[in-house]
């Protein structure tokens, strides 16, 4: 009887979760294309998109190894060797994902000066083309690149849709998928509201840069708590572990068993802290 009322009581659990995990999850999966794509595109944001994947695989390898060899020299304790090779295993990607959140802070400020270039352009009789173009001379220098080599796409190809999609691909960020589409159903479609909706556009980015910068700057202790609380026991460990008996004291089972679980919850812990302290990201819905 106990097992059969457990046995429900989990399918319940079960069904109240699935609404909550597995829709979202598939829905994540068809919005980025998997975890290969986003790799990618992070990749993109941090201005890496010439290092592949399997590169950045063997270079977290090369160092985890080697961290963990010059930690063990110098802490004779096989779980902290483990623990710091572990951690520097993925000390790339977490490099990557710094480049990419400040490349998307960066750029955040300046997308409502590109849409105020735009308008400047269509305003002044400019063809949709040629005020894109414009960007690659005028707009904000953090931007021009990724509009210079649109330019000389558009000039070889002559196709706009064509040209912009790998503008897109180039810019990697979803402020900038807003304003193409935009563009792309002017282009498509005709109407003269154009200029009416790129204003409105970067008034709500304005706005929203705003609001983002003072909340984060607001909640930065969050973050800096969250990477003191976690690295201060670990601080600690390092200098008892210089001790023998102590070194010896943690080879044992039992002194395993607790460096991994303070290993499991400072992980958990630390992202709890950045989940607090961190505003989410907008998806890219066109990308």
């Amino acid at each position: 009887m106990t097992f059969l009322f457990g046995l429900v009581l989990g399918i319940g659990l079960l069904l109240v979760a699935s609404p909550i995990m597995w829709p979202r999850m598939r829905a994540i999966a068809r919005e980025d294309g998997g975890a290969l794509d986003r790799a990618h595109e992070r990749l993109a944001q941090a201005g890496l998109a010439g290092v592949g994947i399997p590169t950045l695989v063997v270079v977290s390898v090369i160092l985890g190894v080697a961290a963990s060899a010059v930690v063990f020299v110098l802490v004779p304790v096989v779980v902290a060797a483990a623990a710091a090779g572990l951690l520097v295993l993925l000390l790339p990607w977490l490099v990557v994902l710094w480049r990419a959140r400040a490349a998307r802070r960066a750029t955040r400020v300046v997308w409502p000066d590109v849409v105020d270039h735009l308008v400047s352009a269509v305003r002044s009789g400019l063809a949709l083309p040629d005020s894109v173009v414009t960007l690659a001379h005028t707009g904000p220098p953090v931007t021009r690149t990724a509009f210079a080599e649109f330019e000389r796409d558009y000039r070889m190809s002559g196709s706009f849709a064509d040209s912009l999609d790998r503008l897109k691909d180039r810019l990697v960020d979803p402020v900038a998928d807003r304003i193409i589409e935009t563009l792309r159903m002017s282009r498509e479609v005709g109407g003269n509201e154009l200029t009416t909706v790129l204003r409105n556009l970067a008034a709500y980015l304005r706005s929203d840069a705003a609001i983002r910068s003072e909340v984060e700057a607001r909640q930065s202790w969050v973050v800096n708590a969250a990477r003191l609380g976690v690295a201060a026991p670990w601080i600690v460990l390092i200098l008892l572990s210089t001790r023998p008996e102590a070194a010896a004291a943690y080879n044992t089972p039992e002194g395993a068993l607790v460096i991994g679980v303070g290993l499991a919850l400072s992980v958990v812990a630390y992202r709890i802290m950045l989940g607090i302290g961190r505003l989410p990201e907008e998806r890219r819905w066109f990308g």
